[in-house]
């Protein structure tokens, strides 16, 4: 086969090599991938989304909305089937995104072989290709850092894209020979199902009808075709009947309890996708909780918007070099280019050499990156320069465009092949001796690699467990988003220590449907209940277990063995009601009430008098916190996690003592009691952060003897990698600022030495 332009598929002609596929070799590429990914692997749990997939794969339970099942089944199942290899649930389902994404890379190794042989009948140059494709993709930042932790769903929509990908070059390959347009029918099958994961892997629908429209638009008019298509896109949106079945047992984690009366509604629901049927579950599918914005007005000028994704396309080569969170770092910026003109000299010869396979990819990739930037509406980047008053993201969404920096990733390394071919004939020494030009396809390998790595970071794990140790046995912890609350869920769920405590993120307590569950997970236990006997759903009451911990919550400190004692003033006493007492009625009428405050007022809970503002609201979540704390502050500690926020809104925080890193909420104005460790911290600038006052033993206790940092944090780091969880260090620096202040008041120059070197050691990591 020559090396001009060709649009039709080689023929025998060319070589039966040429027609079979390399399958042996994209097996060991992706097992190559696989390897790096296993390497790097996060052995533990991580911040944002990664908790909450690995405790509702691990307990078969519903994510936020939609809900994902197809992600829940598929890592259930392979958690399962690793089981006996003795991994920690984290580990296996952290392999789970490994696995996913190498597959993707090994159906890319088959896509771009099937593009090189436009290229050239050398089957070495074909492999090689592949191969300098695959390695690029995989270790592009984005990709890699999203494939060695399950922190999103979207390396199963990146293995969805490449299966459909490889499935559509196979379709053009045996026109003619029969049965062809059944690979479309499969590929209609894979497009519903992968909805059961997330929307993304339908964006390579567009691609596809393009392709079909450019290698045999005739097929598009045999009409069996789109009825066979049909009947196969209800069977693969069948998965989500998974939500209603699985939300109807009461899981632990049911996030918008998608619920449905009978099987009719909930097909309904899902065959229209939200737009009819089963309430609940059309309002899951919808992601209704969320009010995704319109397209317009665009939430940032589109300029900004695209300027924010070449942000994030700038991250891809060279994460490493000048890591700080610029829109285009200096050292990086050479890479960017030459990464970009790779791909854009890929991409060229690629169009140059088969142009439906180029229409495919190109229409892919624009999919994927300008379409969706246009699609998603995102405010400002988290940490682009914005207009003041202007809101940004909460965090980085590089991960949303993660199939985009993968797709150029391969040109880029079909640039480089043809770089490499080039050269070789420009300089007539054979592609052997040409071939030290790949070497360039590991710079993002090597420039990526200590930005993408998670294998030594336990931070959030061990985040988690330190703000749950501060918490009494029974205590009822108020958390302000994803950070402190889906870490502590993967420990109960996950690792089982302190189910007892109840976790309440204040943005779901809005809902009727989040606080209802609470109600039914804090009542006392009835004859014959027994939540161990399925920790999986809510039964009744979790008790108090010192189960894998350090330290111990006890009445007396003997009851700790070699644990750490943690003496509970009163002992530990079992509660003996539940959260609520409203009836679900009230509940449904709260969550739909948003009361004035009409003139200063008092509202008394207790004996906490909670301060409320003129011209304030009440939203649901503060009704329900409020119904809450008059129903039970006598007999459950009550705390607030440390960034406060919650304790502010419902005006009590001149009761809150600190222990460890949450805030305890105090029955009644707090006192000086010398004997029992109360001290109220002199008013100073740092009051906002340390609080008004600290319960010093349990504190120090926490802080020194309880607390784990198995990261080697903050010592060992020069930065904090996600700019978007800086508080988690500034709440350690704050908590030993805390003790220093106390130091400082009572004279102790060597405690104050001690605390003070560890507040400006966590303080620099938090900067």
């Amino acid at each position: 086969m020559t090396e001009a332009n060709r649009s039709d598929p080689p023929t025998r002609a060319a070589g039966q090599e040429a027609l079979t596929p390399p399958y042996r070799e994209a097996f060991l590429a992706g097992l190559a991938v696989f390897a790096l990914y296993a390497v790097t692997l996060a052995r533990t749990t991580a911040f944002w989304d990664t908790s909450e997939y690995i405790a509702t794969a691990h307990i078969l339970g519903i994510p936020h909305p939609p809900g994902n099942p197809l992600f829940v089944v598929l890592a259930k199942a392979w958690s399962l089937l690793l089981a006996p290899l003795g991994l920690s649930v984290a580990v296996r389902i952290n392999l789970f995104s490994a696995l996913v994404s190498a597959s993707a890379h090994a159906l890319w190794f088959l896509v771009v072989h099937h593009i090189l042989r436009y290229f050239s009948d050398d089957r070495r140059f074909r492999l090689i290709g592949a191969g300098v494709a695959v390695l690029v993709s995989a270790t592009a930042f984005t990709v890699w850092n999203q494939s060695n932790v399950n922190e999103k769903v979207y390396t199963v929509s990146l293995l969805t894209i490449a299966l459909l990908s490889w499935l559509a070059f196979r379709w053009q390959e045996n026109i003619g020979k029969g049965k062809d347009d059944n690979l479309l029918i499969l590929m209609a099958f894979i497009l519903a199902l992968s909805v059961g994961n997330h929307l993304m892997a339908f964006l390579a629908a567009p691609a596809i009808a393009v392709f079909v429209l450019a290698v045999h638009p005739r097929t598009l008019l045999n009409w069996r075709l789109y009825v066979a298509g049909l009947a196969a896109a209800v069977a693969g949106l069948s998965i989500h009947l998974f939500l209603p079945i699985r939300a109807g047992l009461d899981p632990v984690i049911n996030e918008a309890a998608p619920t449905c009366p009978d099987i009719p509604s909930a097909l309904n629901a899902i065959v229209t996708y939200g737009k009819a049927g089963c309430v609940a579950l059309s309002e899951a599918l919808n992601r209704e909780q969320y009010q995704k914005p319109p397209l317009l007005p665009r939430q940032a000028p589109l300029s900004a918007q695209i300027v924010n994704y070449l942000q994030y396309f700038d991250w891809q080569w060279a994460r490493a070099l000048d890591g700080a969170n610029t829109v285009f770092a200096t050292m990086r910026l050479p890479f960017t280019m030459l990464f970009a003109g790779f791909g854009v000299w890929g991409a060229i010869d690629h169009a140059r050499r088969d142009r439906p396979s180029f229409l495919y990819v190109a229409t892919l990739f624009g999919t994927l990156s300008l379409a969706l930037v246009y699609y998603l509406n995102f405010k400002y980047g988290f940490s682009l320069p914005r207009p003041e008053g202007t809101e940004s993201e909460v965090r980085e969404r590089d991960y949303f465009f993660i199939a985009s920096f993968s797709v150029w990733g391969l040109w880029a390394g079909m640039g480089i092949a043809s770089l490499w071919r080039e050269a070789a004939k420009e300089f007539r020494i054979g592609l052997a001796k040409a071939s030290p030009i790949l070497a360039l396809a590991f710079l993002p390998l090597a420039l990526n690699y200590s930005w993408a790595d998670r294998s030594y970071d336990y931070t959030a794990r061990d985040w988690a467990y330190n703000l749950l140790m501060s918490v009494e046995p029974y205590g009822v912890l108020f958390t302000n988003g994803d950070n402190d609350t889906f870490p502590l869920w993967y420990l109960q769920e996950v690792e089982g220590i302190r189910r007892d405590v109840t976790v309440i993120v204040t943005s779901y307590l809005n809902t009727d449907w989040y606080t209802k569950q609470l109600k039914r997970l804090t009542k006392p236990c009835g004859p014959g209940e027994d939540p161990s006997s399925d920790w999986t759903r809510i039964i009744c009451q979790r008790p108090y277990t010192f189960e894998n911990t350090g330290a111990a919550y006890v009445s007396d400190p003997s009851e700790a063995g070699d644990r750490i004692p943690l003496v509970v003033p009163g002992g530990v006493r079992t509660p003996t009601r539940s959260l609520f007492a409203l009836s679900d009625e009230q509940i449904e009428q709260v969550a739909r009430s948003v009361m004035p405050i009409e003139g200063n007022r008092i509202l008394r809970l207790g004996n906490v008098e909670a301060r409320l503002r003129d011209g304030s609201y009440l939203m649901p979540w503060q009704q329900y916190a409020f119904a809450l704390i008059n129903e039970v502050i006598d007999e459950r500690p009550i705390y607030f996690a440390s960034s406060g926020n919650a304790a502010s809104a419902l005006g009590v925080n001149d009761y809150l003592v600190r222990q460890g890193l949450a805030f305890r909420l105090n029955n009644g104005p707090p006192q000086e009691d010398p004997e029992a460790g109360i001290v109220r911290i002199v008013d100073s600038p740092y009051t906002p952060v340390t609080g008004r006052w600290v319960d010093l033993p349990r504190t120090r206790t926490l802080v020194e003897d309880v607390f784990i940092h198995r990261s080697g944090v903050p010592d060992a780091w020069s930065h904090w990698p996600d700019r978007a969880t800086i508080g988690i260090p500034n709440y350690y620096a704050w908590a030993y600022l805390t003790l220093a202040q106390v130091a400082i008041q009572q004279g102790d120059q060597e405690a104050l030495d001690r605390y003070q070197e560890r507040t400006e050691a966590w303080t620099r990591l938090g900067t």
